[in-house]
Protein backbone atom coordinates (compact mmCIF):
# COMPACT_ATOMS: atom_id res chain seq x y z
CA UNK A 1 0.00 0.00 0.00
CA UNK A 2 1.29 3.45 -0.90
CA UNK A 3 0.10 6.37 1.23
CA UNK A 4 -0.12 10.05 0.46
CA UNK A 5 2.39 12.52 1.85
CA UNK A 6 0.97 14.09 4.99
CA UNK A 7 0.03 17.75 4.53
CA UNK A 8 1.77 18.61 7.81
CA UNK A 9 5.08 17.83 6.15
CA UNK A 10 7.47 20.77 6.34
CA UNK A 11 8.82 22.57 3.30
CA UNK A 12 12.33 21.17 3.80
CA UNK A 13 10.90 17.66 4.24
CA UNK A 14 8.92 18.00 1.01
CA UNK A 15 12.12 19.08 -0.69
CA UNK A 16 13.89 15.96 0.58
CA UNK A 17 11.23 13.37 -0.19
CA UNK A 18 10.54 14.87 -3.64
CA UNK A 19 14.23 14.77 -4.54
CA UNK A 20 14.37 11.13 -3.39
CA UNK A 21 11.34 10.18 -5.49
CA UNK A 22 12.80 11.87 -8.56
CA UNK A 23 16.14 10.12 -8.03
CA UNK A 24 14.36 6.77 -7.69
CA UNK A 25 12.53 7.42 -10.95
CA UNK A 26 15.76 8.27 -12.76
CA UNK A 27 17.27 4.95 -11.67
CA UNK A 28 14.18 2.99 -12.72
CA UNK A 29 13.37 1.61 -16.17
CA UNK A 30 10.02 3.37 -16.45
CA UNK A 31 10.93 6.26 -18.71
CA UNK A 32 9.02 4.58 -21.53
CA UNK A 33 5.73 5.24 -19.74
CA UNK A 34 4.58 8.57 -21.17
CA UNK A 35 1.89 9.05 -18.52
CA UNK A 36 4.33 8.55 -15.64
CA UNK A 37 6.93 10.61 -17.46
CA UNK A 38 4.44 13.46 -17.76
CA UNK A 39 3.78 13.45 -14.03
CA UNK A 40 7.50 13.39 -13.22
CA UNK A 41 8.16 16.16 -15.73
CA UNK A 42 5.57 18.30 -13.96
CA UNK A 43 7.21 17.70 -10.57
CA UNK A 44 10.83 18.30 -11.60
CA UNK A 45 10.77 22.09 -12.15
CA UNK A 46 8.74 22.58 -8.98
CA UNK A 47 11.32 20.58 -7.05
CA UNK A 48 14.10 22.76 -8.46
CA UNK A 49 12.16 25.94 -7.62
CA UNK A 50 11.48 24.73 -4.08
CA UNK A 51 15.16 24.00 -3.55
CA UNK A 52 16.02 27.52 -4.76
CA UNK A 53 13.42 29.04 -2.47
CA UNK A 54 14.82 27.11 0.50
CA UNK A 55 18.35 28.27 -0.32
CA UNK A 56 17.02 31.82 -0.56
CA UNK A 57 15.43 31.46 2.88
CA UNK A 58 18.71 30.11 4.26
CA UNK A 59 20.63 33.02 2.73
CA UNK A 60 18.21 35.49 4.24
CA UNK A 61 18.52 33.80 7.63
CA UNK A 62 22.31 34.02 7.41
CA UNK A 63 22.04 37.68 6.48
CA UNK A 64 19.91 38.35 9.56
CA UNK A 65 22.54 36.63 11.72
CA UNK A 66 25.30 38.76 10.21
CA UNK A 67 23.22 41.88 10.84
CA UNK A 68 22.73 40.85 14.47
CA UNK A 69 26.50 40.31 14.82
CA UNK A 70 27.06 43.79 13.44
CA UNK A 71 24.45 45.30 15.78
CA UNK A 72 26.14 43.64 18.75
CA UNK A 73 29.50 45.06 17.66
CA UNK A 74 28.00 48.55 17.46
CA UNK A 75 26.50 48.19 20.94
CA UNK A 76 29.72 46.78 22.43
CA UNK A 77 31.79 49.63 21.06
CA UNK A 78 29.27 52.24 22.20
CA UNK A 79 29.10 51.00 25.78
CA UNK A 80 32.84 50.43 26.00
CA UNK A 81 33.57 54.06 25.16
CA UNK A 82 30.68 55.32 27.26
CA UNK A 83 32.11 53.51 30.26
CA UNK A 84 35.54 55.04 29.79
CA UNK A 85 34.07 58.54 29.76
CA UNK A 86 33.69 58.00 33.54
CA UNK A 87 37.22 56.70 34.07
CA UNK A 88 39.07 58.16 37.09
CA UNK A 89 42.12 58.98 34.94
CA UNK A 90 41.44 62.39 33.37
CA UNK A 91 43.54 61.65 30.28
CA UNK A 92 41.58 58.50 29.56
CA UNK A 93 38.28 60.26 30.24
CA UNK A 94 39.17 63.05 27.80
CA UNK A 95 40.24 60.52 25.17
CA UNK A 96 36.99 58.58 25.57
CA UNK A 97 34.97 61.78 25.33
CA UNK A 98 36.64 62.66 22.02
CA UNK A 99 35.70 59.27 20.63
CA UNK A 100 32.23 59.52 22.11
CA UNK A 101 31.64 62.85 20.41
CA UNK A 102 32.04 61.03 17.08
CA UNK A 103 29.84 58.10 18.10
CA UNK A 104 27.11 60.47 19.29
CA UNK A 105 26.72 61.72 15.71
CA UNK A 106 25.28 58.28 14.92
CA UNK A 107 23.91 56.92 18.18
CA UNK A 108 22.72 53.43 18.96
CA UNK A 109 19.60 53.95 16.84
CA UNK A 110 21.57 53.01 13.72
CA UNK A 111 21.04 49.35 14.61
CA UNK A 112 17.32 49.86 13.91
CA UNK A 113 17.88 51.19 10.42
CA UNK A 114 17.42 49.24 7.19
CA UNK A 115 20.29 47.06 6.01
CA UNK A 116 21.43 49.62 3.43
CA UNK A 117 21.12 52.64 5.72
CA UNK A 118 22.92 50.94 8.59
CA UNK A 119 25.73 49.88 6.26
CA UNK A 120 26.14 53.46 5.07
CA UNK A 121 26.19 54.82 8.62
CA UNK A 122 28.58 52.18 9.97
CA UNK A 123 30.98 52.75 7.08
CA UNK A 124 30.81 56.50 7.73
CA UNK A 125 31.51 55.94 11.44
CA UNK A 126 34.48 53.71 10.66
CA UNK A 127 35.84 56.36 8.26
CA UNK A 128 35.65 59.02 10.96
CA UNK A 129 37.28 56.75 13.51
CA UNK A 130 40.19 56.22 11.12
CA UNK A 131 41.05 59.94 11.04
CA UNK A 132 44.57 60.83 12.31
CA UNK A 133 43.36 63.07 15.14
CA UNK A 134 41.50 60.17 16.75
CA UNK A 135 44.33 57.66 16.74
CA UNK A 136 45.92 58.90 19.97
CA UNK A 137 42.61 58.92 21.91
CA UNK A 138 41.84 55.44 20.58
CA UNK A 139 45.24 54.19 21.71
CA UNK A 140 44.67 55.59 25.22
CA UNK A 141 41.34 53.80 25.71
CA UNK A 142 41.95 50.14 26.47
CA UNK A 143 40.09 47.86 24.08
CA UNK A 144 38.95 50.65 21.76
CA UNK A 145 41.15 49.63 18.83
CA UNK A 146 40.11 46.00 19.19
CA UNK A 147 36.44 46.95 19.39
CA UNK A 148 36.74 49.06 16.24
CA UNK A 149 38.46 46.16 14.47
CA UNK A 150 35.64 43.83 15.55
CA UNK A 151 33.06 46.28 14.21
CA UNK A 152 34.93 46.58 10.92
CA UNK A 153 35.07 42.78 10.59
CA UNK A 154 31.37 42.46 11.40
CA UNK A 155 30.56 45.09 8.79
CA UNK A 156 32.71 43.35 6.17
CA UNK A 157 31.05 40.00 6.94
CA UNK A 158 27.61 41.54 6.63
CA UNK A 159 28.40 43.24 3.31
CA UNK A 160 29.81 40.00 1.90
CA UNK A 161 26.63 38.12 2.88
CA UNK A 162 24.42 40.95 1.62
CA UNK A 163 26.14 40.94 -1.77
CA UNK A 164 25.80 37.16 -2.05
CA UNK A 165 22.12 37.41 -1.12
CA UNK A 166 21.40 40.10 -3.71
CA UNK A 167 23.29 38.17 -6.38
CA UNK A 168 21.22 35.08 -5.61
CA UNK A 169 18.03 37.13 -5.92
CA UNK A 170 19.18 38.52 -9.26
CA UNK A 171 20.03 35.06 -10.59
CA UNK A 172 16.72 33.58 -9.49
CA UNK A 173 14.61 36.46 -10.74
CA UNK A 174 11.01 36.25 -9.62
CA UNK A 175 10.51 33.22 -7.42
CA UNK A 176 7.32 31.68 -6.10
CA UNK A 177 6.51 31.43 -2.43
CA UNK A 178 7.98 28.24 -0.94
CA UNK A 179 4.68 27.26 0.67
CA UNK A 180 2.86 27.66 -2.64
CA UNK A 181 5.41 25.42 -4.38
CA UNK A 182 5.13 22.85 -1.59
CA UNK A 183 1.35 22.70 -2.05
CA UNK A 184 1.68 22.27 -5.82
CA UNK A 185 4.12 19.39 -5.32
CA UNK A 186 1.81 17.76 -2.77
CA UNK A 187 -1.07 18.03 -5.24
CA UNK A 188 0.95 16.34 -7.98
CA UNK A 189 2.40 13.56 -5.83
CA UNK A 190 -0.73 12.81 -3.81
CA UNK A 191 -3.29 13.54 -6.51
CA UNK A 192 -1.52 12.04 -9.52
CA UNK A 193 1.65 10.04 -8.83
CA UNK A 194 0.37 8.02 -5.87
CA UNK A 195 -2.96 7.27 -7.55
CA UNK A 196 -1.26 6.29 -10.82
CA UNK A 197 1.25 3.99 -9.13
CA UNK A 198 -1.47 2.29 -7.07
CA UNK A 199 -3.35 1.43 -10.23
CA UNK A 200 -0.35 0.39 -12.31
CA UNK A 201 1.14 -1.78 -9.55
CA UNK A 202 -2.10 -3.76 -9.57
CA UNK A 203 -2.25 -3.99 -13.37
CA UNK A 204 1.45 -4.78 -13.88
CA UNK A 205 3.29 -5.70 -10.68
CA UNK A 206 6.40 -6.91 -12.50
CA UNK A 207 6.97 -3.56 -14.20
CA UNK A 208 5.75 -1.09 -11.58
CA UNK A 209 6.07 -2.98 -8.32
CA UNK A 210 9.67 -2.10 -7.47
CA UNK A 211 9.33 1.64 -8.09
CA UNK A 212 5.96 1.76 -6.34
CA UNK A 213 7.40 0.06 -3.24
CA UNK A 214 10.33 2.48 -3.23
CA UNK A 215 8.05 5.52 -3.41
CA UNK A 216 5.81 3.99 -0.74
CA UNK A 217 8.81 3.51 1.55
CA UNK A 218 10.06 7.07 1.02
CA UNK A 219 6.63 8.52 1.77
CA UNK A 220 6.15 6.23 4.77
CA UNK A 221 9.51 7.30 6.25
CA UNK A 222 8.60 10.95 5.77
CA UNK A 223 5.16 10.51 7.32
CA UNK A 224 6.61 8.69 10.33
CA UNK A 225 8.96 11.61 10.96
CA UNK A 226 6.00 13.99 10.77
CA UNK A 227 3.99 11.86 13.22
CA UNK A 228 6.86 11.72 15.71
CA UNK A 229 7.36 15.48 15.52
CA UNK A 230 3.64 16.15 15.87
CA UNK A 231 3.36 13.79 18.85
CA UNK A 232 6.35 15.43 20.55
CA UNK A 233 4.89 18.91 20.02
CA UNK A 234 1.55 17.79 21.46
CA UNK A 235 3.25 16.31 24.52
CA UNK A 236 5.22 19.51 25.10
CA UNK A 237 2.01 21.56 24.96
CA UNK A 238 0.30 19.22 27.42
Amino acid sequence: MIDRIMTQTRITEIDTVTSQILAAYQSSSLNGDSNLSGIITSIQPLSANLNQAINRIKSESELEEKDEDRDNSVRSFYYLILGFTHHPDENITNAAQKIMSVIDNYGLQIVNESYATESSLVNSLLTELAKPELQEPIALVSGAAESIAALRNAQNDFETSHLAFEQKKAQEGTYANATSIKNKILKLINGKLVIYLKAMAIVNEDTYGSFTRTVAQLIAANNENVRRRTKKTTQEIE
